[in-house]
């Protein structure tokens, strides 16, 4: 068999691998942020324990991350697979670098709604300085991005702190309203 035509040209350089990587980054810290803030507003919300949201947050720090990561390994594989079919050149041929990527950005910017739980302060300022915290993650992640596109750095940084406010609403109140419900039955 013939070796197969390749489109995939491995990075050299900072700037490079930034930007080969990004697509891995931007959705693993998206993801990991959102979800494990997700965990933190719903078990807020529904008016749970520090330690619920230490031990939900970490189960999907470590769970989502790995399903991520496995689920962006066998997305590539697959596309390569059908691309292989069709006789066009491969894309990509190192998946299990860009499911690391993937991993490496979900569970270090996912950590960060967690951190306030981690430390000696009084449970009520813990979900405030997690909402910030979180928030302030998301506008890095949208500044990082626009640093190596042609995006401006604000329009970015909006655009990732719009959608996640979005996502950390939603997400409290249907923890809150869950408890509510449960309360009443």
């Amino acid at each position: 068999m013939a070796p197969r035509a390749s489109l995939h040209v491995r990075p050299v350089g900072a700037l490079a691998v930034a930007r080969h990587y990004l697509r891995d980054f931007v959705y693993g810290a998206n993801d990991g942020v959102i979800t494990t803030f997700a965990v933190v507003a719903g078990v807020t919300g529904g008016a749970l324990s520090q330690r619920v949201v230490l031990i939900i947050g970490a189960a999907n720090l470590l769970a989502d991350g790995l399903s991520m990561t496995v689920g962006n390994f066998l997305s590539i594989r697959s596309n390569e697979g059908a691309r292989r079919v069709q006789a066009l050149p491969e894309e990509e041929s190192e998946p299990v670098r860009h499911a690391l990527a993937t991993f490496v950005a979900f569970v270090a910017v996912g950590s960060v709604p967690l951190l306030p739980y981690l430390l000696p302060w009084g449970f009520s300022a813990r979900f405030p300085a997690a909402v910030v915290l979180t928030f302030v993650a998301l506008a890095i992640v949208g500044i990082l991005r626009a640093a190596v596109t042609d995006e401006t750095w604000w329009g970015s940084a909006l655009e990732m702190l719009g959608l996640g406010i979005i996502v950390a609403v939603v997400a409290y109140f249907s923890g809150l309203l869950v408890s509510r419900l449960g309360a009443a039955g």
